[in-house]
């Protein structure tokens, strides 16, 4: 008979990854990466829509994040990845950014966040439009019903509450181009060449500043929503940045994927 008192816990030897989604995104955003990491990895999911303040977000992602973390954010969610990671270096391992620029949001998309604020203020929510769409998704996705049903799902699911908190209180983005050579530890950024939400040059402009950045650009039938669109591309990326450890100095490599 075994005492299993005396039994030894056998560790987990598998890879943390913290995930910080974007807005109006919950643990569905995952939902085809998952999957396509193997069983080494460890994805966990931050519940960003549960705050309702940046300090929140903030506190959020401290309080639900590894001690020494690999730190995944997409969009919004990796722009608060860098705050964070600038705010707290010594519990970075590495992070990923995925669709996000460092410079914060581009004049155009304020305007358009602050029309949908104004709207949402006076009306009830109806979910994400058709016009929402195109600007999220590549073309070639627009008529996928597994990606389009999944984003307008969460949307109807969150709601208009937390569509108004994230909106308001991360409209206000400070340009953190500047202070990226802080951050001296493994960078992944993955971005697509047709996203119209974020300048893919942003993106190599950030890598550019990063002590020890490798970025990924996705050349065909992806846009914003690389989770969804590109899952595959992101899940190798992935995989092969954190079987690679630390770099002995990576600054600016770059691998166009197709697929």
């Amino acid at each position: 008979m075994t005492d299993v008192n005396n039994q030894t816990a056998v560790p987990d030897t598998r890879t943390r990854l913290d995930c910080i989604p974007g807005t109006l995104c919950d643990a569905r955003l995952w939902s085809r990466l998952a999957p396509l990491l193997g069983n080494n990895i460890d994805l966990r999911h931050i519940p960003l829509h549960e705050a309702r303040t940046r300090g929140q977000m903030r506190q959020m992602i401290a309080s639900h994040s590894a001690g020494q973390a690999h730190l995944l954010g997409f969009s919004l969610g990796a722009y608060l990845a860098i705050e964070h990671a600038l705010a707290h270096p010594q519990r970075v391992k590495s992070l990923t950014l995925i669709a996000n620029s460092a410079m914060g949001l581009p004049p155009a998309e304020i305007a358009a966040r602050e029309r949908i604020v104004a709207m949402l203020e006076r009306n009830s929510y109806a979910g994400i439009t058709r016009q929402r769409l195109r600007e999220l998704l590549h073309p070639s996705h627009l008529d996928d019903i597994a990606i389009t049903g999944l984003i307008r799902q969460m949307g109807l699911d969150l709601g208009k509450d937390v569509l108004l908190a994230q909106f308001i209180t991360t409209i206000a983005r400070p340009d953190l181009m500047d202070r990226l050579p802080e951050l001296d530890f493994p960078v992944l950024i993955v971005g697509a060449e047709d996203d119209k939400l974020v300048n893919p040059g942003d993106l190599r402009a950030m890598a550019a500043r990063l002590p020890q950045a490798t970025v990924h650009m996705i050349a065909d039938n992806c846009g914003h929503m690389v989770p969804l669109e590109a899952p595959g591309v992101l899940a190798d990326a992935l995989l092969a940045f954190l079987a690679a450890g630390t770099p002995a100095r990576t600054v600016g490599a770059e691998t166009q994927f197709q697929r």
